[in-house]
């Protein structure tokens, strides 16, 4: 009985001492979490305390840099501050010394225009003096040579009717010349009628193509290392190409038209793809030949088909599409020959001829041009040996010849033809006169006219076949002009070459001026 209990006593003296072990041992831990917690309580402290101070300072950092780039801000606008103000004052010193000049000029305009106005009292007096001494040479003369004034006025005009029979005999020849063309104006009046049946197109050719390209770095691609891509289109293409300043822009030049139409499409073609090296430059050129042959086959074959023709030989179809790539003179050989194929046909089917035969021998005559570019010899014979080779009808080769002086035409087709070759190069526009030319006559035609006294001014107008005379009107009378214009025509008829007539217009007029101050 004892023995349990002790063992219970015993058991729960065990309890105690361990709930006192334990509670001294949960003690100690806790004082351990207390020491930790306060050791990451101080690191974390100072960490923020660190986060803080980096915060100030670059709070500061930013301060001060900001203050920095105000400052240059402030130092950049006062000195274009600066140099506006002086841009402004160098501006107002030229303004002052243009404002000094223009009261200059005005001065001097003032004292030019007394000058002038005393001029034309000088000349009044001198032209009345003129007068005194005309009339004074006049009483003279009467009294020399015992003639009245009236006597010898009519003695002048008679020796000026003499002098004028020359002149007399020149109109009536004229109008003789007229009369005897009065036949030639009914074929005119046929021509007149084809002229107005039939309007063809007017294509003037350019010396350049421009190719257009996106962005000037392809500039770079199309010279190629030390221009080898460049000298390899020259050479194979047999053009010359300009690569410039200009942007967005490669300029060909080349008398040839085929071959200029050939390297553009060859440049645009290389210039979409990329690639430019010269065995590409080659293989595109081969093809774009190819394709060229092919267009202007079909173009031949085309117009012979339009102007209901048949039987002409391939070869001569093909060089009849080159022709579009021939001008001369500006106008295009290919839209000449189908002009001339038309008035031809109209002409000749108004005269009676072969209608079909005439189109046949227009679009044929100038065939040569299609080779002169690749063979020796004028347009004339190459075109009659072709058509020869290829037995064309002896028409066309008759109407080859003729229209430019060789043989006779020999048929009303051949006639046609040579006179609708010269309605088709000589109608307004058709062709371009050859600029230096043109320039220099024009140009010797107003010196002719300014080289008169009492001219103010001259100009020549409605492309040289007029010249318009500006006389000054204190200086020469109405009589005068006459007088004036008559001695300008004189001149120009022996001093210079000119077709048709030139029209000399003598003008003179008063202007009254004065200023409402």
């Amino acid at each position: 009985m004892i023995e349990p209990i002790i063992a219970f006593i015993a058991a729960i003296i065990g309890l105690g001492i361990g709930y006192l072990v334990a509670k001294k041992i949960n003690d100690a831990k806790h004082e351990i979490f207390v020491e930790q917690a306060k050791a990451k309580a101080k690191a974390i402290e100072y960490e923020a305390e660190l986060i803080l101070k980096d915060a100030k300072n670059s709070i500061l950092n930013a301060e001060l840099e900001a203050k920095k780039r105000y400052e240059d801000k402030i130092h950049k606008f006062q000195r274009d501050f600066s140099q506006k103000l002086d841009e402004l004052s160098k501006k107002e010193q030229k303004l002052q010394l243009q404002e000094e000049n223009l009261k200059e000029n005005q001065e001097k305009l003032i004292h030019s225009r007394k000058e002038i106005q005393e001029l034309y009292l000088d000349a009044d007096k001198l032209k009345n003096q003129y007068q005194t001494k005309l009339s004074e040479a006049l009483n003279i003369l009467e009294y020399s040579s015992g003639l009245t004034q009236s006597e010898a006025q009519e003695f002048i005009l008679k020796k000026v009717e003499e002098n004028s029979r020359d002149q007399i005999a020149h109109i009536v020849r004229k109008y003789e010349e007229e009369a005897k063309n009065e036949a030639k104006r009914r074929a005119n009046y046929i021509i007149a009628q084809a002229t107005s049946r039939f309007a063809g197109e007017f294509a003037a050719e350019r010396l350049i193509n421009v190719v257009n390209i996106k962005n000037d770095e392809l500039k770079g691609r199309i010279i190629g290392k030390e221009g080898r891509n460049v000298k390899t289109l020259e050479m194979v293409l047999g053009v010359d190409i300009i690569i410039d300043d200009t942007p967005g822009a490669i300029i060909i030049s080349c008398f040839n038209l085929y071959r200029r139409a050939i390297a553009t499409k060859v440049i645009e073609l290389l210039v979409e793809d990329g690639r430019i090296q010269p065995a590409r430059i080659e293989e595109v050129h081969e093809k774009v030949c190819q394709e060229f042959d092919s267009a202007i086959l079909e173009e031949g074959e085309t117009i012979v088909m339009d102007l209901g023709l048949s039987k002409i030989h391939p070869e001569i179809v093909k060089l009849i599409g080159k022709l579009k790539y021939r001008a001369s003179y500006g106008q295009n050989a290919l839209a000449h020959s189908l002009e001339v194929a038309h008035l031809a046909g109209i002409i000749a089917a108004e005269c009676g001829g072969d209608e079909n035969l005439a189109r046949r021998a227009g679009i044929l005559h100038d065939i040569g041009k299609a080779l002169t570019h690749d063979y020796e010899g004028s347009h004339v014979d190459l075109g009659a040996e072709l058509c020869k080779r290829y037995q064309e009808h002896p028409v066309v080769i008759n109407a080859i010849y003729a229209h430019h002086g060789h043989e006779e035409a020999t048929s009303i087709e051949s006639a046609a033809v040579c006179a609708a070759d010269t309605l088709s190069a000589a109608r307004p526009g058709a062709r371009r006169e050859v600029l230096e030319a043109f320039l220099k006559r024009v140009t010797e035609l107003e010196d002719i006219a300014k080289s008169k006294e009492g001219i103010k001014n001259a100009y020549a107008i409605n492309a040289g076949r007029e010249i318009r005379v500006i006389a000054n009107a204190r200086l020469i009378n109405d009589d005068e002009s006459i007088l004036l214009a008559k001695e300008i025509a004189n001149e120009i008829q022996k001093k210079m070459q000119y077709p048709g007539e030139i029209k000399v217009n003598v003008i003179r007029e008063i202007r009254a001026i004065e200023y409402a101050k």
